[in-house]
C-alpha cells in the first residue's frame, strides 16, 4: 500500500560530503582566537597567561593589515609550503620584527618581556635557528620563552601562505600531517555547520589549515584500535584526551558540535588541567603546541 509519499530526487545521493581541507582565513583565525583567550582568561588559575596570549593573538590580527603580501614559496610536491625553506626568509624575519615591536605594549611577566627584548635584538642566525626549530615542531626546553614570540610570527606568516592555496589542490600526506605545510596538529575538533555534522578536523598548530580525519583514529600512529577517551571533568566534557593503546600517545579532541565557541589553540591552553592529569598515565602527548612548550 502506498502512503502517498515519493522520494525526492534532489536528495538521492545528496548527502553533503565533508571537504578534505579547509583553508584558513587569517583575519578570522586570529581575531576569533583573541576573543576566546580573553573570555577564558576571566576564570581559572591561568587567567594571566591566557590574557597575555589573547593580547598576542590580537597583535597577530592587527598586524595583518600592515604586512606586505606574502611571496609564495610553493613547491611542486606536497606539502606545497616548504617550512624548512622559510628559516632564513626575509619576509618572515620582518614579520617577527614587527610582532615584537607591537607586543611591547602588552602586559606580560618580566621573563616574557626579557624574552621579547632578546628576540628583538637577536641576530639573523639566531632567528633562523628558532624558525628552523619551529619548522621541525620542536622547541628546546631551555629556550621556550623566546620561541613563543618566534612561533607567533611563524603562525602569522604561514597562515598567510596557506590562505593563498586552493583547498582542492591539497591531498592527504599521512596521519597527523598538515596537507598544506606538513606540520603537526595542535588538536582535533568534531564540528557541525550548515553542510556537515559530527565531522572531525585536525587543525595545524602553525598555519591553521584544517583537514578531515576519521572520527576514531589515533593522530599519532594512525591506529583505529585501542582508542579510548579521558577527561578531567565528566564524560560530557567538551575537551577530552583521545588515547591510543597501540602507540601510547594521546591528543586532545574538542567537541565544537557541543560548544561552537571552542578554539583549537585557546581551549588547548585553557584545558591544561587535562595535560597534567595525562602526565600521570605515562602516555605521551602527540601533536604540537608552542604556547604549551614550557608546561
Amino acid at each position: 500500500m502506498s502512503n502517498g509519499l515519493s522520494p525526492d530526487p534532489s536528495l538521492i545521493g545528496g548527502v553533503p560530503e565533508a571537504p578534505f581541507a579547509i583553508i584558513p582565513d587569517p583575519e578570522t583565525v586570529f581575531a576569533t582566537r583573541a576573543r576566546r583567550f580573553a573570555f577564558l582568561a576571566e576564570s581559572g588559575n591561568l587567567g594571566g597567561y591566557l590574557r597575555f596570549l589573547g593580547e598576542l593573538a590580537r597583535v597577530q590580527a592587527d598586524l595583518l593589515a600592515d604586512l606586505p603580501p606574502v611571496s609564495t614559496p610553493h613547491r611542486a610536491g606536497m606539502p606545497p609550503i616548504d617550512r624548512k625553506a622559510l628559516a632564513g626568509d626575509a619576509a618572515l624575519d620582518a614579520t617577527l620584527t614587527r610582532l615584537c615591536a607591537a607586543a611591547k605594549s602588552i602586559d606580560m611577566p618580566e621573563a616574557a618581556r626579557a624574552a621579547r627584548q632578546a628576540v628583538t635584538s637577536a641576530s639573523p642566525a639566531d632567528r633562523a635557528w628558532m624558525f628552523l626549530n619551529l619548522a621541525k615542531d620542536h622547541i628546546p626546553a631551555d629556550a621556550t620563552a623566546p620561541h613563543l614570540f618566534a612561533a607567533a610570527a611563524f603562525q602569522l606568516h604561514l597562515s598567510l601562505l596557506a590562505a593563498t592555496l586552493a583547498a582542492n589542490d591539497l591531498t592527504p600526506l599521512g596521519t597527523g600531517i598538515c596537507p598544506a605545510c606538513g606540520g603537526k596538529p595542535v588538536t582535533s575538533s568534531v564540528i557541525a555547520n550548515e553542510t556537515v555534522e559530527n565531522v572531525r578536523y585536525c587543525t595545524c598548530a602553525t598555519c591553521a589549515t584544517q583537514w578531515n580525519e576519521v572520527r576514531i583514529k589515533c593522530q599519532n600512529c594512525g591506529s583505529t584500535k585501542g582508542i579510548s577517551y579521558r577527561s578531567a571533568e565528566t564524560q560530557e566534557a567538551t575537551v577530552k584526551a583521545e588515547c591510543c593503546s597501540e602507540c601510547q600517545g594521546w591528543l586532545k579532541i574538542l567537541y565544537q558540535v557541543k560548544n561552537p565557541s571552542l578554539d583549537p589553540v585557546a581551549d588547548d591552553v585553557a584545558s591544561l588541567g587535562l595535560d597534567l592529569m595525562m602526565r600521570e598515565t605515562g602516555l605521551k602527548r602527540a601533536g604540537f603546541h608552542p604556547f604549551l612548550a614550557g608546561f
